[in-house]
């Protein structure tokens, strides 16, 4: 199949593809739109079951943050690049230090950012030999404790923001005491939405590919252990995707007994047309690109200075885009989804000029 006609390539400015035998890296690195800025997004390993799953990745993804850093009023372009192998046997030091050089050899029009199976260690790394890594300076994160520049924190309370503010639109409350709420995933970020929300009184339910963040969740959060086909339909008054994405399709959207879907996890609609199957149901769902825009926010700070307390005040606005998304869905009857469309595409279509 060609790039030009694959179903996800949804004009793309660029797509790089990169192959080093002597280190085993195998990646692709998108760039769907520069007109607001660079294009920014994370580097994600995975272990892909075939080349096309992780160019159909790296498509959508990249996409995604060309929405995501519009939608968070961020002068940012969206991308994304994948590495195609198991993070947990695959990965090297000589590997990530390639990717480096495969970077730099972008020019600045693509930065990269720590992701699904790569860390701030290995985006330093990478930083060996080229400028453009993003969120790996040390500073005092948005809890007021010191940070390595991981951007989990930010993107976990923004998550948790949103995830308010659609119990407020849905169910009229303010406070998620008693509240039950599923999570797909805990690495990283959702496990530290699993934080906020056990603080703020939910009751957690989770699943993990990995059984030892099932374990930490358990052990220390309290939640409820659940099998990974059960997580999505089970009956509970939110439904958190924090894993990957295009777990919102045609399977799963009739079992799905949440009122309120609000997690973290990118791309979480199979295709555009379950943005309506929701509606239809009754289930809010927050549009997955406004409401985890709280990593890309603090990354964006830490390349051009802040404050913990002007990040935050950025990622609690998450909250106030989600409102107009919901009021607006109301209003018109249109899915949460294609609103938030609607929104950013109004900011990133139109080049930025100084």
């Amino acid at each position: 199949m060609s790039v030009f006609s694959h179903p996800e390539f949804n004009q793309h400015e660029q797509v790089n593809f990169f192959h080093d035998e002597a280190t085993g890296l195998k990646a692709i690195v998108a760039i769907h739109n520069s007109n607001r800025g660079p294009a920014l997004g994370g580097c994600r390993m995975w272990n892909y079951a075939s080349d096309e799953d992780a160019l159909t990745d790296a498509l959508r993804l990249s996409k995604g943050m060309t929405y995501k850093s519009a939608l968070a009023n961020l002068d940012l372009g969206g991308g994304k690049s994948v590495i195609i192998g198991d993070p947990r046997q695959h990965k090297t030091e000589a590997l990530l230090e390639m990717m480096g050089r495969c970077l730099e050899s972008l020019s600045g029009r693509y930065i990269a950012a720590e992701d699904s199976g790569t860390s701030v260690a290995d985006l330093k790394v990478m930083g060996r030999h080229t400028q453009y890594v993003a969120g790996i300076t040390e500073h005092t994160g948005i809890d007021g404790q010191p940070s390595n520049g991981d951007p989990s924190p930010a993107t976990a309370y923004g998550t948790f923001i949103g995830l308010k503010a659609a119990v407020k639109h849905r169910l009229g409350r303010d406070d998620l005491n008693g509240l039950s709420v599923a999570i797909q995933g805990v690495g990283n970020v959702g496990y530290r939405l699993a934080e906020h929300l056990r603080a703020a009184g939910a009751k957690l339910y989770v699943t993990d590919i990995h059984q030892d963040q099932v374990d930490k969740a358990v052990n220390l959060l309290g939640a409820t252990a659940v099998q990974a086909d059960e997580i999505l339909s089970l009956d509970v008054d939110i439904l958190a995707p924090c894993a990957l994405g295009a777990i919102l399709n045609d399977d799963s959207i009739p079992a799905i007994k949440a009122t309120v879907i609000a997690g973290a996890a990118n791309n979480q609609l199979a295709s555009a047309r379950h943005d309506l199957m929701l509606k239809e149901r009754g289930i809010l769902y927050a549009p997955d690109f406004a409401i985890n825009a709280g990593g890309i926010i603090d990354i964006f700070y830490d390349r051009v200075g802040h404050s913990p307390e002007k990040v935050s005040r950025h990622i609690e606005t998450i909250a106030e885009t989600l409102d107009e998304i919901f009021r607006r869905s109301d209003a018109t009857g249109t899915p949460c989804g294609m609103i938030a469309n609607t929104l950013a595409e109004e900011r990133f279509l139109k080049k930025i000029t100084v």
